[in-house]
Order: structure tokens, then sequence, then C-alpha cells
């Protein structure tokens, strides 16, 4: 009975048997790397789908909307949608023309899925070399306008240029200021003009208007400034730059609308071939919704909700003719305002 029982304990104490705890350990050595290559395999592909599943979460946005707008739509947009906003702005100086460069240097490897304008010649141009998808590609929304801003201390409303054409005269000679006319509005600006009084007359007043030694600086919100400090009685820019200053208390203010203004729209592209195209369309009619439009009026980025507001009559462009004068027109500018 001893005997038997001894045999029994013998036998049930195997794991203590050194050549089956060397079989065990050769055993488990065998599965460890395997545990540890699946384990690794399948982290990989966790965050892997994890960074995938982020990154359709998200849409690329290239804004030529001043940053201090564009911001609080967007988190306006990420709120609601729960869709990451990851927006490129570029320079005052150069605003929609860098950004309309990178997006025709990336049409073939789009990095980008939404455009936000803040003027309408350079979506025409886009639009014209298919940078965006085919329907439904971009629209407008809301309207500024291009003004003539004055120095209310300096200058009396009856006594400021009321005609674009009375910026040549020798009165204001090295007494207004103006934006680089080969970028931004002012650059769509001088196109409309070109339209409306035909190239020889348009010439003439731009050769006057350079010979009249203008301050040429780098964006319409220095002109307001350099305006509103005295330097120059008048500006020529843009109606949300007078709101800005005016916001601060500065001494300036626009003169009304003529034949010769032009109503700048914002405008919003989907990018054709985008990387997160169903973010994108969310964020396309997001910034077209009235709700959104009003806000950008209330905070002065835009003056208005729809151009139809306005009854005085304005600059209507022919958007076809001055696409194909771009090249030649932006020459000129380059030959006359360049120094």
């Amino acid at each position: 009975m001893t005997e038997d029982t001894d045999q029994s304990k013998s036998q049930s104490n195997w794991p203590g048997d050194e050549f089956v705890r060397s079989e065990m350990w050769s055993q488990v050595w065998f599965i460890a790397p395997l545990l540890l290559a699946f384990t690794f395999a399948f982290g990989s592909l966790f965050f892997a789908s994890h960074r995938v599943a982020a990154r359709a979460n998200e849409v690329i946005v290239y804004c030529a909307q001043d940053q201090v707008y564009a911001e609080a739509i967007f988190k306006a947009f990420e709120k609601e949608a729960g869709v990451k906003v990851r927006a490129v702005y570029d320079s005052e100086a150069v605003k929609t023309v860098g950004l309309a460069n990178r997006l025709i240097a990336e049409r073939h490897h789009p990095q980008c899925d939404v455009f936000w304008g803040n003027e309408e010649m350079r979506t025409h141009q886009l639009a014209a070399q298919h940078i965006f998808r085919e329907t439904n590609g971009w629209a407008a929304f809301g309207y500024r306008s291009r003004r003539i801003v004055i120095n209310t201390n300096r200058l009396l409303f009856a006594n400021a240029p009321h005609s674009l054409r009375q910026l040549t005269n020798s009165a204001w000679r090295g007494k207004f200021a103006l934006a680089y006319p080969q970028f931004g509005t002012t650059g769509t600006h001088f196109h409309a003009l070109r339209q409306l009084w035909g190239d020889a007359q348009w010439e003439l007043w731009c050769r006057a208007l350079a010979g009249n030694k203008p301050f040429l600086v780098d964006g319409n919100s220095v002109v307001v400034k350099i305006v509103a400090q005295g330097e120059a009685l008048v500006g020529l820019t843009d109606s949300d730059d007078i709101a800005d200053a005016q916001r601060e208390g500065l001494p300036v203010a626009p003169l009304p609308i003529t034949p010769e203004s032009l109503l700048i729209p914002n405008t919003v592209a989907v990018v054709r071939s985008g990387p997160h195209p169903q973010t994108a369309e969310r964020l396309f009619a997001f910034l077209q919704r009235g709700e959104t439009v009003r806000r950008l009026v209330a905070a002065k980025a835009l003056e208005g909700v729809n151009a139809t507001e306005v009854h005085t009559p304005t600059l209507r462009v022919n958007w076809e003719h001055l696409l194909h004068d771009l090249e030649p027109t932006t020459a000129k500018l380059n030959a006359i305002f360049l120094r």
C-alpha cells in the first residue's frame, strides 16, 4: 500500500522531472516569439487604424480669410461636427495669390480639402484650371466692398476725393496709400477698373497714380493704419479693415460706395480629389449657412449677407475676359508700380 502510494506521488510530481521541465521551457521559448509578434502586429494594426480614423475625421483648409475671424468659425464647426480643422493661412501681403499658387502646384497630389477665399478673382482662376471638383465646386457668400478711407481729423468729407480718378490730382500727391495692386483685393479691383475704363484710359490712370507718389504698402490693414496715423490723408482699402480701425477708436471713415467700387464676396471651394471629401462637403455647407455668414457680418469680417442688399451701382466684372487678360494686365501693373 505504501509502495503504491509513493509510486503514485512520484508520478504526480512530473513537473519536477528535469527532462519534463526542459521540454516545457523549450516549448515556452518557442511560443514566446510568436506571442510577441502577434501582440506587436495587433498593436500596430490597432494604432494604424486609430490614426486612419483620426485622419478621416479632419479637414484641411487653405484659408485667405483673416485668421482672427476664421478661427472662431472653425471652432464652431469643430464643436458641431466633431471634425478637426487643420487650417493653413497666408500673409496679408500676398494672401490669396500665395494660396492659389500652392493649390496649382499641388494639383496632381492634392493636400487640401477646402479653399476659403477672401476675394473672387483667384477663385475664378482656380476653377478655370479645374482645381475644384467638377460639380458644385465652389460658391460665393457674403460681401465686403472696396472703399476710399479718410482721416477724419485732418480731412472733411466735402474736401475728400469722391472718385478714384481724382487721386491723380496734385492735391493728393504723396498723401494717399494703397496696397500693391498686383495682389489680393487691390489687384482684383484694378483688373475690374480696366474693364470699366478700357485699356488705354486705365493705363494712363495707373501711370498718373504711380507718379503721384502714393504710399505702396503690404496689405489693406496697413493702408488704414497709415491713414489713421495721418501719414496719408486718404487710402484705398477694404471695408472690413476700416471697420477694424473704427472699433479701435481710430479717426477713419469710409466714403460712400460709387460705380467705381467693387463688391468682394468670400468664396468656398472643394478641392478636386482632396484627401477628406466627406468632411470637406460638411465644411463647404457650413460656411455658406446664413447663421455662419451673419456671424462674420457681426464680427465685421463681412459687410453684408448678400450683395443684393446694395442698391448703388457697382463694378460688374466679366470674369472670362478678366482671366483671359490676367497675365498681361498683371505684367503692366508690375512695370508701373514695382520700383
